[in-house]
Order: structure tokens, then sequence, then C-alpha cells
């Protein structure tokens, strides 16, 4: 678990409208809460005593109820018609992310006094919900028996994760982003419509808190955590100390001007002028962070580490950032992947990264020089990249982004890492997604999203869905690589 990122308490409200047996919204709730205990972690709910809530003064009462028990997301659940009025209020004052979900009839043998028509009241929760523009989770199927909505209730827990976390988040960023790297560029109006805090600072500041830590204490203990984890990939332990010592910087940093915010994602600088007056690159200080749940992007990358944090928060894992890089040559296709593997040539690519993924992520790793900064640098102050193959497995690639004119878009995609060697260099893996050469196309290039994807380690696109819903994307900008015989609205039907 991860203390950079938000544990969930969801705390569940039965409602019910008054001309419908109360004993309806009491017993199905009993129920639900018993089906979540059985089958998950008890410890992501509590369930509001407060018997139903039928009025306004019940709102209160439950409200105030879940507050003090330190719910960090709400789940209204209408155990009958519900009183549209109370329960979006309900929802309305509650400051985090809420969901709504409705009781399904139980039998055929009690469709009279046993009848709750939460089939019906979900309408009316839903229109309601809307004229006080409210926003909230509401599941594909919002209505089912105790076992479907504690299904969906769990379901909720990393969307909830996702969104309190923005609720809470601070980026800081060391730049400017450095020349040539204008498509990381996008104005940081849209983190404030996230209620997310950003703090812009210059290279300058953070080189001279860099020169201040110069002799810490702490710096041979982590120089000695980063030898252990580097094991016998530990090719360059004359810069261990360097990079113990801007770890600490790092930290340091974010203790002190975290200020009122929970949770924290840094986006970093490395060239130009980085490695030769730092004396190394960052990449591996960058991996270790990202692996505990603190990401950190390259060339400050801010919708990048925002996407990354999103993707923290939904996996409950470490992510990574990574170019979307180079083609797989056609011979390595034909050797490795045709006929071994169900993708075409263009569904496969390169995703890349100097070293910032962590080690965890990697089949194998070692700590080196950054080979095309050493092109043009000494190599003594390119050190510092974590090399290796990223682990073969599940992947889902995605970005949530602002446009140049300030408005939000996004892409999901699962795929997965082949176990394929890409005979290269970096942090880099063999990727393959179904019809990626389209969404290549009439997605990342006719929507102009920059070079950079966030990464997630398994297949997680129904919650990254859903969050970009929650946070207001318009649908039509959350983009998924269409099927073959979907054609996206760009696309030459003609070709």
């Amino acid at each position: 678990m991860f203390n950079n990122i938000p544990e969930v308490k969801i705390g569940i409200v039965a409602v019910s409208r008054d001309c419908f047996p109360e004993s309806l919204a009491v017993n199905r709730r009993k129920a639900l809460v018993e089906a979540y205990a059985k089958k998950y972690d008890k410890a992501d709910i509590y369930e509001c005593p407060i018997c139903i809530v039928e009025s306004e003064i019940h709102m209160v009462q439950a409200l105030e109820d879940i507050k003090k028990a330190g719910c960090n997301a709400l789940c209204v659940y209408l155990g009958n018609f519900g009183p549209e009025i109370s329960e979006t209020l309900l929802a309305k004052h509650f400051d985090g992310p809420k969901m709504f979900v409705a009781a399904a009839e139980e039998s055929q043998n009690d469709l009279s006094d046993g009848r709750g028509d939460a089939y019906c009241g979900m309408l009316n929760a839903s229109y309601n919900l809307a004229l006080r523009n409210v926003g909230a989770y509401i599941p594909e199927y919002p209505v089912g028996d105790a076992e479907d909505c504690a299904d969906m209730i769990h379901e909720f827990v990393p969307i909830a994760r996702a969104i309190d976390g923005l609720n809470n988040l601070k980026i800081i960023s060391f730049g400017p982003r450095p020349l040539n790297f204008l498509a990381c560029n996008a104005p940081i109006k849209q983190l404030y419509n996230l209620n997310v805090e950003i703090e812009e600072n210059s290279e300058l500041d953070l080189f001279e808190a860099f020169n201040k830590h110069a002799g810490d204490p702490r710096i041979k203990e982590v120089a000695a955590d980063m030898a252990k984890e580097l094991g016998a990939g530990n090719k360059k332990p004359e810069v261990l100390e360097k990079l113990a010592q801007y770890e600490i910087t790092l930290l340091d940093w974010v203790d002190a001007h975290k200020g009122y915010r929970k949770y924290v994602a840094i986006a970093g600088k490395c060239w130009p002028a980085f490695q030769t007056q730092f004396g190394f690159v960052p990449c591996y200080v960058n991996s270790r962070l990202t692996g505990r749940g603190i990401p950190v992007s390259c060339e400050v990358d801010i919708y990048g580490v925002l996407s990354e944090f999103i993707g923290t928060c939904v996996s409950n894992d470490a992510v990574t950032l990574l170019d979307i890089n180079n083609s797989v040559p056609k011979d390595m296709y034909k050797q490795s992947i045709e006929g071994k593997y169900d993708y075409k040539h263009t569904d496969t690519f390169m995703g890349f990264h100097c070293g910032n993924t962590c080690s965890s992520k990697l089949s194998c790793f070692e700590m080196r020089n950054q080979k095309i900064m050493a092109r043009a640098l000494p190599v003594e102050v390119t050190n510092g990249t974590l090399e290796g193959n990223i682990v073969p497995g599940d992947i889902t690639f995605f970005r949530l982004q602002s446009t140049a004119d300030a408005k939000l878009r996004a892409y999901v995609a699962e795929g997965e890492v082949l176990p394929v060697d890409p005979m290269s260099f970096g942090g880099i893996g063999v990727f393959a997604i179904k019809e990626m050469g389209r969404f290549y196309r009439y997605v990342l290039i006719d929507k102009n999203y920059p070079h950079h994807g966030a990464v997630a380690f398994g297949h997680y696109g129904k919650a990254l869905f859903d969050v970009f819903k929650y946070l207001n994307v318009p649908y039509e900008e959350i983009d998924y690589n269409h099927p073959a015989g979907l054609p996206y609205p760009s696309e030459n039907p003609f070709k």
C-alpha cells in the first residue's frame, strides 16, 4: 500500500421514500453490507446507522455521521424508490466522490408490499442530480440484488481513490520544458478545474536545494539502499551518492512544499543543462519514487504525471511514463511475433524511456549511462538511468490531456507487453494493442497528443474510462482503440 494515494472508505447510506415501507431500505442495506463483507475487504465500507434517509433532516444526520466516521466516498443506496430531493442533496453536500445504486426486486412471490420500485427511482435520482449540477458515478447497470450491488461498490473503489486523490493532489514541477518539447506544454487552467494544485519552480531553485544537501548524513544510507536494490545491476556505483543526494533533495522539497495537500506528483527535468550541472541524469531516482507511489514525469510533462497519478490510484500499483517511441522492425515481427501472437505488424510498437521505470516492472535491470545524451556529452555526466526490458503482461496505455485551447480530452487502450526482446537500450518493451495503427493515426495524431503515454500494469480500461467521465471529460473526447469495422470520425471510408 502506497502512502501517497488515499485509502478509500465508502459510507453506505440507504434512502427511502416515505410512501414505501422503511423495512425495504433497512433490510436491503443490511444484506448489501453482509454481501460486501463476505466477498471483499469490509474496511472499504461503512454502514451508516441512520436507519433510512427520508427527509432533509435525515440527510443532514447521515452526512454528519459519515463525515465523523472518516468516509471519503459515498454510496447512496436506493432501497426503494427513494426521496429524490433528500438523496441528491446528500450527494451535493458530500465533499468527495459519490455513487448511486438501486435495489432490485428479490422474488416474484413478494411483489406487493415487497416491491420497492428503485428501478424507477434511479431515473428520478439521475434527473435531480443533473438539476443540481452534481456529478456522481452510476454503474453500467445500477440495479441489482445485494451481491450485484456489492460488486458495483467494489468497482467504485479505484474510481473513488482516483477522484479523492486528485482533490488532494499538488503537482510540483521544475522547468521549464526543454527546447523542442513543446508537445509536453499544455495550459494549466484545467488542473484548477480538476481541483489539482500546481507549484511551478525553476531548475535553479532545485539546483540550489541540491547543493545545500551536500554532505547530508542520510546520503550514505540511501546510497546503500540503492546498491542493494540494484544488486548485480549496479554498473555505475560511482554515481550513487549523487543520486542519493538528489533523492533526499526531492523528498525534502515535497515535505516542505506540500502545504495543505495530502498527495504529491513531480514533473521533473533532465536536460539539456541538468547533466552538466548536477553531474548525472535523474532517471533512477525518478524510478524509485514512482515505485513508492510518487509519480515523477520526465521533460516537465505536467499532464503526463497527472495521468501517472490517476493510474497509480486506479491500479494501486506503480505505473510508468513512456515514449510511444518506435516501430517494430519487420524482421523482428516475422521472427518473434507473427504466427505466435494474434497481432498484425501495425498493432505493435515499442514503448521506451531512458530509465524511469521502477525496477519491479523490469524483467532485468542495470544502472547505466544515458546513451542518447552520451553521444554529445562526456559519459560521466550521463550516468543514472535504469535500463532493462519491461515485464511482459497486460498493460493499459492512457493519458488525460489539456488541449492548447484548454479543453480536456483523454484516451485509454488496453494491450500487453510481449515476451519479445526489444534488442535495444533504455527501459523498453515491445507493446501490442489491437488496431494500434489506426489508433495511432486517428487518435494520437489527429487529436494532437504528445509522445508520452502513461502505462498501468494490468487491464484498467473500464475504471480509467469511468474516472475520465466522472471528471467531465466530454464523452466524444474519451477515445479508445476502435476494433476493425468501427471507423473513427476522421477515418477515410474509401481508403
